[in-house]
């Protein structure tokens, strides 16, 4: 299927690895252009340069640029507008905060997670939605965390600070944008195969004493697709968001899980 998307400009957040460069290669294989940020220049620069190879098969032989910047600060957000002043898709993303008991979080915490998992994507929204509007064009998504449908209890911080975006996405993509071509989503990943869900494996190890395998295997024991997914599947379900074929989406959370919440809604 033709995205219709090959010429557009994306850009993509936390790209560097994981879920977020799942998404940047989804997109460059459909001829977008792609302004890629992270914080760690040495990944960034690999990830690049992985990507541009892609970009040397794709529709129109797209651009890759990357911005090693923290991109939840002002001056992240410049130097990656600087790199490109349009942008058609923009897909937000920012690592969890950390897991622990809310009675050990401070405010400096809370106002940490907040900025980074709410504030960021709002002020990256605020800074492209009108120009895709009078373009007649646009998709926003945000990865967020399927903790929004299934709180989980030692991540206190996401569950408050994503679903504060959740519920501002809910509102903003059911206004006046949503006629002139613009829509917003949120995309809540599960388990994916990424070196975040290896470092949280790596707890369980420490606090369990159970080796590594047999935790791998209990957690994928309890997802009805029996495996992790993987960064390349979320990134084809991120690009279809992006696409054309999207255009009577907007204002959802689309839960990428392999089936493991168990409610009907």
């Amino acid at each position: 299927m033709d995205l219709g998307i090959a010429g557009k400009a994306a850009l993509v957040c936390g790209a560097s690895k994981g879920l977020g460069y799942g998404c940047a290669e989804a997109l460059v294989r459909e001829g977008v252009n792609v302004v890629i940020v992270a914080r760690g220049a040495e990944a960034l620069e690999d990830a690049a340069r992985s990507l541009q190879a892609v970009a040397a098969g794709a529709p129109g032989k797209p651009f890759v640029r990357p911005v090693a910047a923290d991109i939840t600060t002002p001056e992240g957000r410049a130097a990656a507008f600087a790199q490109h002043a349009d942008f058609d898709i923009v897909v937000t993303n920012a690592g969890g905060p950390p897991p622990g008991d809310f009675r050990d979080w401070d405010r400096e915490a809370w106002i940490k997670a907040v900025d980074a998992n709410m504030l960021t994507p709002i002020e990256l929204i605020k800074a492209t939605v009108d120009g895709m509007a009078q373009r007649g064009f646009g998709r926003i998504v945000n990865i967020t965390s399927s903790a929004v449908k299934a709180p989980i209890d030692i991540l206190g911080l996401s569950n408050g600070a994503r679903s504060g975006l959740t519920g501002f996405v809910a509102g903003v993509s059911r206004t006046g944008i949503a006629a002139r071509g613009v829509t917003i989503n949120n995309l809540l990943p599960g388990s994916f195969d990424t070196d975040r869900l290896k470092s949280t494996l790596a707890g369980a190890v420490k606090k369990t004493g159970q080796d590594i395998d047999t935790i791998r295997a209990g957690r994928q024991k309890n997802i009805p697709a029996g495996r992790f997914g993987t960064p390349a599947e979320f990134g084809a379900i991120c690009a279809f968001l992006c696409s054309i074929h999207a255009a009577y989406v907007t204002g959802q959370n689309v839960l990428a899980d392999g089936g493991a919440y168990p409610g009907t809604y």
